[in-house]
């Protein structure tokens, strides 16, 4: 994706690859370090743990299991979905997710920018509801490698052609889809939450087909972080320590350059 991204790429770069690059990949190596010592049992994990031990809804049901790894991965889907939806609607979830949003730029290695305190938070999550279903091993397996390549895919800096953008995000989240999502007018930030598939968004009434101010002339990030402040490493591991922004900081209005109204500032959803 990054060679395609640097071949055809939708938007020009803000602020360039190389520092960026270098933090979101720390980032990614820092969650992987953090999960191993901190949280070794990941979601494979738990699911061979609760397929052993005969528990979950599908056990009790005696499902097949065709059944229900079909249905454990697009309950898994719906789970992520779901997280994320949460995640800009609870404060203390949304100080800690906040740090992917601040990326002011869109490439692939955004869909690696996650707290590493937003990873456990996502493992302790999705390992509930294996175990509550007792979701079959090679359904979490394969749904661990679809979301990590859908995320990859759907944050790439690249450009489909419009037609074939309108037919993969009939089933899928596209990169144009969920570039909406990252826009700082939070009308739009607040919809396409979808990481794989895009029925979620369609359904619950969250779905944006365009930005305001189209791909080109969108900003991306957050109003308050404007800067090149969220490309460092350190900054962006602090962030959800930080004291929030006031909410009468200075928004942006869907062409990014104007102020807005307070109303779209994301910050006024943090903790103080």
């Amino acid at each position: 994706m990054a060679a395609f991204e640097v071949l055809a790429p939708r938007r020009a770069l803000r602020f360039g690859r190389q520092k960026r690059w270098v933090t979101n990949l720390a980032i990614v190596a820092t969650d992987t370090l953090f999960l191993r010592v901190v949280f070794p049992a990941a979601a494979v994990g738990v699911a061979m743990w609760a397929a052993a031990s005969g528990y979950g809804l599908f056990a009790l049901l005696n499902a097949p299991v065709w059944l229900a790894a079909v249905l454990g991965f697009v309950l898994l889907d719906f789970a992520v979905w779901f997280e994320h939806w949460a995640s800009h609607k609870i404060p203390l979830l949304w100080r800690i997710h906040k740090m992917h949003h601040a990326d002011p730029d869109f490439d692939v290695t955004t869909a690696l920018r996650f707290h590493p305190l937003e990873i456990i938070v996502s493992m302790l999550w999705k390992a509930l509801i294996v175990v509550a279903f007792g979701i079959p091993v090679t359904a979490v397996l394969v749904f661990e490698v679809v979301l990590n390549g859908a995320a990859m895919f759907n944050h790439a800096n690249v450009r489909l052609p419009a037609w074939l953008d309108r037919a993969l995000r009939l089933v899928i989240v596209t990169p144009d889809m969920h570039r909406v999502h990252h826009s700082v007018v939070v009308r739009e930030t607040d919809s396409n939450y979808g990481f794989n598939l895009s029925l979620w968004d369609r359904l619950f009434r969250t779905y944006t087909p365009q930005p305001e101010a189209g791909h080109d002339g969108m900003t991306i990030g957050l109003a308050e972080y404007q800067s090149d402040a969220p490309t460092g490493f350190a900054w962006c591991l602090a962030l959800p320590f930080r004291k929030a922004v006031p909410r009468s900081a200075i928004a942006m209005d869907a062409g990014g350059g104007a102020p807005a109204d307070a109303g779209s500032v994301k910050a006024d959803r943090e903790i103080a």
